[in-house]
């Protein structure tokens, strides 16, 4: 297939290696810093351009990886849609939920995929985490409790993750997505939000920590916590069944080796028998989650994360929001 790279930081560079590992052409890298849509057209055998209608418009692309900035997610999309191209938009994919519906409807009535960049569904211990659930080896799950932070570095607070007009938010909005994402994955939908996020350490407009508590409507929790001021990056994620627990740590790189460990009730209850996946090595979740957008383009439909799980995602954030402001 022919691709256009919209958006050349670093997310649009591990996209361009994904799918140069596959054999799919790229004909355009667009970013609105010309060295950088440059450079990445060097590596990719790409044409560089600034403006990313250039590559909507031509009838030889047919997808994009949209991986800007979040204000200008929502737009590059819609122009997409408009013009019948399939889309894997990174997360959050907008910066408030009803910019999403018009895209939705589109979507739909074009028979495109658009897929949601949700990408840790696709690390290997959450897939297996995954696949254990399912199978119903933890029993019915009860509740679980996930943590993700990293550290930051000197002038954060000075980048755009920190300008709320290309954010639309902090931590929250940022790496919080993902918790959430990953909540709705295992728990289904969430009738209950409640939680804040406050600034406690950078001196920045948007949030930096934020604290959540979600349930469904059987009373499943979901308690997270996500943080920029972590210092020591942490991926965590407890999955708690009636038969047994789920953890994983880790998610590769600065955050440790990517770890499953299964602690399964004994009848007697007692210490666990324990089972231990490791999974080092060179993060393969953009691959993985190539494979099932390209599924969906031959569905016309996404068939991995959709914008409706974007939406619903948003939407807890801007509830949050909402509740911090006032």
């Amino acid at each position: 297939m022919n691709f256009a790279i919209i958006g050349c930081g670093l997310i649009g560079q591990k996209r361009v290696r994904a799918l140069k590992s596959q054999q799919h052409r790229i004909l355009y890298t667009v970013d609105v810093v010309e060295e950088r849509a440059r450079k990445l057209a060097e590596q990719a055998g790409a044409h560089p351009a600034t403006d990313w209608q250039v590559a909507v418009a031509d009838p030889n692309v047919d997808a994009l990886i949209v991986a800007t900035t979040n204000n200008v997610l929502a737009p590059v999309t819609f122009g997409a849609v408009q013009n019948r191209k399939h889309v894997l938009v990174e997360k959050p994919a907008a910066m408030r939920p009803e910019e999403l519906d018009p895209i939705i409807e589109l979507a739909d009535k074009h028979r495109v995929c658009v897929q949601t960049g949700f990408n840790h569904r696709f690390h290997p211990a959450l897939q297996k985490a995954k696949a254990l659930v399912d199978a119903g080896e933890v029993g019915p799950l009860m509740f679980l409790r996930g943590r993700y932070g990293h550290g930051a570095r000197v002038g954060y607070d000075k980048e755009w993750r920190a300008d709320p007009a290309l954010s639309g938010g902090g931590e929250l909005i940022d790496q919080g997505v993902h918790l959430i994402d990953l909540s709705r994955w295992f728990l289904g939908e969430f009738t209950c939000v409640e939680g804040h996020a406050h600034t406690y350490f950078w001196n920045m407009p948007v949030d930096d920590n934020a604290f959540l508590s979600l349930r469904t409507a059987q009373q499943q929790t979901a308690w997270l916590q996500v943080s920029c001021s972590e210092w020591k990056n942490l991926f965590s994620l407890e999955i708690y069944g009636r038969t047994g627990k789920l953890q994983i740590d880790g998610l590769g790189g600065s955050y440790g080796v990517e770890r499953l460990s299964f602690y399964k009730m004994l009848p007697e209850m007692g210490p666990p028998p324990t089972t231990i996946w490791e999974y080092p090595g060179e993060d393969q979740s953009w691959r993985t989650e190539l494979a099932l957008f390209f599924q969906g383009i031959e569905a016309g439909r996404a068939i991995g994360p959709s914008l409706a799980d974007a939406r619903a995602a948003l939407s807890i954030v801007t509830e949050i929001y909402r509740g911090a402001r006032a």
